[in-house]
């Protein structure tokens, strides 16, 4: 399944997911830090999401309260939540 998230308080301003049930098979951000992002999605790549939502969840951007691997943990506990009921 193919998911759209909105990010909030990144400089990326959207994440593109497709899952295989709770497998991550792509992540895409749009905008952010080329570099680092196209890296997140390439580590986060075949792993479950649950696992990358504990690996990410919480971690910030400098001063920022959330940064744009905190977004994928939110978007990814979004979808993993509609996903179960």
């Amino acid at each position: 399944m193919n998911y759209r998230y909105k990010t909030r308080g990144t400089c990326s301003t959207e994440i593109v997911l497709e899952l295989n049930g709770d497998i991550i098979k792509s992540v895409e951000f749009v905008g952010g830090c080329n570099g680092n992002t196209k890296g997140v999605a390439a580590l986060v790549k075949g792993m479950k999401a649950e696992e990358v939502i504990d690996r990410l969840k919480g971690i910030k951007c400098g001063f920022r309260p959330t940064s744009c691997p905190d977004q994928l943990a939110v978007a990814l506990s979004q979808v993993m939540g509609k996903k179960e009921k």
